[in-house]
């Protein structure tokens, strides 16, 4: 449980630093705690000139290990950095974050300790924004982590439908198979073909100001990848329940804004289905008709999330009336290689769409990498001599750039952000839900 300026614990943790009057016995080494007992404190150093990045890598291994219930002297923290707001986020977001029961069907009791933030009531509107947005973002983890028997593309609509009851102008709207079929959602359905459960496609719309831009928020929500009849081999098919962490983290993120009463004009699009092989599964080589009515030509089963998200934008785009257009996905091996565990790859032709985001990744405490996005990238994907497109250009070049330049075609013109997830949206096996703070922080 988590309270606020309570004070009743019996522990309370207190950030120093080099020019603090310590007791003797304090550990003066970068992250180190000491326990005083005589005064019922808990003393965590944190040297000279760290940045906020760098309390937070010292923080996540406390909260992750802590064995005591304890009060969080949250001023002590602000009072060792220039950036005060910064810091007091990253003390209480990643409690929150590490502190989260996460997802288990293992038969245990809670071990969940109490904490307790004490802090100038200054911050009491940032403490509730920071709330808000772990709330939701706790909430897309756990609905990363579901298994794929339990977390079908029926079973997170009907969780994501429940959650999003209640959030005051917030309209939520799912999407049936037949309903798909009469949109002529052809590239969604096509990856759903080889499936017994049926597609879902989510829309949660939130008007706070209709003044401004509208803009969509599009998931790939692939809730398990085979790799179709381009069956992935059983290495790649581990993690492959996070292939649905797009959509999770778009449609939380606008409960989070919705919640929050943001001044913004957002519609987040989620794209749910699994894809598996079988009798009626797409075969490859196939040439499909999108909802914009450009023709695909599946030159790889494995290359499905494109598919889902392009019929997404053109809703988006053609139905919601969306101004500009961010996707967020799990979609390419290729920027795993490009930038590993430690950004988000993002791909924009426009450098003041960019310029924006990066600045609320930046307030966020996410990192994100551009990379590059040019027409030479599109031309590559009109290599089929029977249909516009390819969903998968031969060769290994610029993978994660050739994908999301398919994805920016059908984008009609608007202005388009797509951020590749693939290598951050989860680690170890636990869902991330990365992203939601840096949209969050955009669009409020």
């Amino acid at each position: 449980m988590i309270t606020i300026n309570d004070k009743s614990l019996g522990l309370t943790l207190k950030a120093v630093g080099p020019e603090d009057k310590l007791n003797e016995l304090v550990i003066k080494e970068h992250g180190s705690t000491t326990l005083i007992e005589s005064e019922k404190t808990i003393y965590f150093f944190i040297k000279d000139k760290c940045c906020v990045k760098g309390l937070v890598k010292v923080l996540i291994p406390f909260f992750k290990t802590n064995k005591y219930d304890l009060n969080i002297d949250v001023d002590s923290f602000l009072n060792l950095f220039s950036e005060k707001e910064m810091a007091f986020k990253a003390v209480v977001e990643t409690l929150y974050f590490e502190t989260h029961k996460q997802y288990t069907m293992k038969k245990e009791d809670c071990k969940c300790k109490n904490y307790n933030f004490m802090f100038n009531e200054k911050y009491n509107d940032l403490f509730n924004e920071s709330s808000n947005k772990m709330e939701f973002q706790n909430f897309a983890r756990d609905l990363q982590d579901l298994p794929p028997n339990i977390g079908t593309s029926v079973e997170l609509a009907e969780r994501i439908k429940e959650k999003a009851k209640g959030i005051e102008n917030l309209k939520v709207t799912v999407y049936d198979k037949k309903q798909i079929e009469e949109m002529k959602m052809g590239l969604l359905l096509s990856v759903n073909a080889g499936s017994y459960v049926e597609p879902r496609v989510v829309v949660l719309e939130y008007t706070g100001d209709s003044n401004q831009k509208k803009v969509a928020l599009v998931g790939k929500g692939i809730t398990f990848d085979s790799g179709g009849y381009n069956l992935k081999p059983s290495n790649y098919l581990d993690d492959m329940k996070f292939d649905m962490s797009g959509a999770a983290i778009t449609l939380s993120t606008v409960m989070a804004l919705a919640k929050a009463k943001a001044k913004c004009n957002v519609v987040a699009v989620g794209m749910f289905t699994d894809n598996r092989i079988g009798g009626h599964a797409t075969l490859t080589e196939s040439v499909i008709t999108s909802m914009n009515g450009m023709t695909v030509e599946i030159n790889n089963t494995d290359a499905e999330g494109r598919l889902v998200l392009a019929d997404g934008i053109t809703y988006a785009v053609r139905n919601q009336k969306a101004e500009k257009v961010i996707t967020v996905a799990t979609l390419t091996g290729a920027i795993v290689v490009a930038l590993g565990k430690w950004f988000t790859g993002v791909f924009t032709k426009s450098d003041e769409f960019f310029t924006e985001f990066e600045k609320a990744a930046k307030k966020a405490l996410e990192p994100v990498w551009r990379q590059p996005l040019i027409c030479d990238h599109l031309e590559a994907m009109k290599c089929s001599k029977i249909a516009d497109l390819t969903n998968s250009e031969p060769g290994r070049e610029a993978g994660s750039s050739t994908a999301a330049a398919f994805l920016d075609s059908f984008a009609e013109g608007k202005e388009y952000l797509h951020l590749d997830i693939a290598a951050t949206a989860d680690s170890e096996h636990r869902g991330k839900a990365p992203m939601l703070k840096s949209m969050f922080e955009l669009l409020k």
